[in-house]
C-alpha cells in the first residue's frame, strides 16, 4: 500500500497518512507525497475542502527517526546535501499547508507527536478523538517544533499558554487540548470520521470563492496593519460581488432555497 492515500468524494479531498504499523511516522517519501497531494487538491477547482487524517490508531507519530538518522526527511530536505547555503522550506508540506487557500479539516484520530503535532496545528480546523492525545515533547528531545509550531502556538493560544505547552512538554489529552484552545472539538472515537466528514461537507457547501478568500485574508491579516488589511478586504469584496456565486446567493435568498454554488 502507498504511504499516503488520496481520495476525492464530491468536493472533498481526503488525504490519509498511511503507515499504520509506524503510527504514520513521516518518511522521506511521505514528505514528497504529502506536498504533492496538498498542491494537487489546491489546484483542483472541484475540491473545496481537504480532510487530513491518519490510518489505523494514530494520526502521526512524528518524523521517521530512521530517515532522520540517515539524513533524509526534514534533515535532507533542509540541508539538500549542500549545507546551509541550500537550506529552504518552500516545498515542505507544512509550508504548503500554510500557503494554500483550500480549507483543511484535520481529524486527529490518535497520537499526534512532534511533526504530527505541528502538522495538525497547520490545519484550519481540528477535530480530535476523545481517545487521542497531542504530544508536544520537543523540550524532552532537545529540539524545537521545527515545522510551524513556534509560529502557530502563540497565535492560537497566546504567549503564556504556548510557553506552558512547549516548555513543559507534557502530553495533552483531548479535553485538555480543547480547554487550551488547540482543537475545535472533541468527538467520541467511533464518531470522529463521520463528524469530520460532516464538517468538511458543510464547509464545501458554502461559497468556495468566499471561503478561499477568507482563508487568504486571515493569513495576510496576521502580518498587516488594520488600515492596509481593510483595503485588501474591500478589494476582495468588490471582486466577489462580480462572481456568479454572489448572484446565486442573492437569488437563493430571495427564492427561499439553499444556494447552489459553482465556484465561479
Amino acid at each position: 500500500m502507498p504511504d499516503l492515500l488520496y481520495e476525492k468524494t464530491g468536493h472533498v479531498a481526503r488525504v490519509t497518512l498511511n503507515r499504520p504499523d509506524r503510527l504514520n511516522a513521516i518518511s522521506f517519501e511521505m514528505l514528497e507525497l504529502l506536498t504533492q497531494a496538498l498542491e494537487d487538491a489546491d489546484r483542483d477547482r472541484d475540491v473545496r475542502v481537504i480532510l487530513l487524517t491518519g490510518a489505523g490508531r494514530g494520526f502521526c507519530s512524528g518524523l521517521d527517526l530512521k530517515d532522520t538518522a540517515e539524513g533524509k526527511g526534514i534533515a535532507g530536505t533542509l540541508g539538500g546535501g549542500g549545507g546551509v547555503a541550500h537550506m529552504g522550506t518552500r516545498h515542505l508540506p507544512t509550508t504548503v499547508l500554510h500557503e494554500i487557500d483550500t480549507p483543511v479539516v484535520c481529524a486527529i484520530n490518535g497520537p499526534a507527536a512532534g511533526y504530527g503535532f505541528d502538522l495538525a496545528l497547520g490545519c484550519d480546523v481540528r477535530l480530535m478523538s476523545d481517545a487521542a492525545k497531542l504530544v508536544p515533547g520537543f523540550a524532552k528531545r532537545g529540539i524545537v517544533p521545527e515545522s510551524g509550531g513556534t509560529w502557530y502556538l502563540p497565535r492560537l493560544v497566546g504567549w503564556a499558554r504556548a510557553c506552558e505547552i512547549a516548555f513543559l512538554g507534557d502530553d495533552l489529552p483531548a479535553e485538555r487540548a480543547l480547554a487550551l484552545g488547540v482543537v475545535n472539538a472533541v468527538v467520541p472515537a467511533a464518531e470522529l470520521e463521520a463528524e469530520a466528514a460532516r464538517w468538511a461537507e458543510k464547509i464545501a457547501g458554502n461559497a468556495p470563492l468566499a471561503i478561499a478568500a477568507m482563508k487568504r485574508l486571515f493569513r495576510h491579516g496576521l502580518t498587516e496593519d488594520f488600515e492596509s488589511h481593510s483595503h485588501h478586504v474591500l478589494m476582495q469584496l468588490l471582486a466577489l460581488f462580480r462572481s456568479d456565486d454572489f448572484k446565486e446567493a442573492m437569488l437563493a435568498y430571495m427564492e427561499r432555497r439553499p444556494p447552489r454554488f459553482a465556484g465561479r
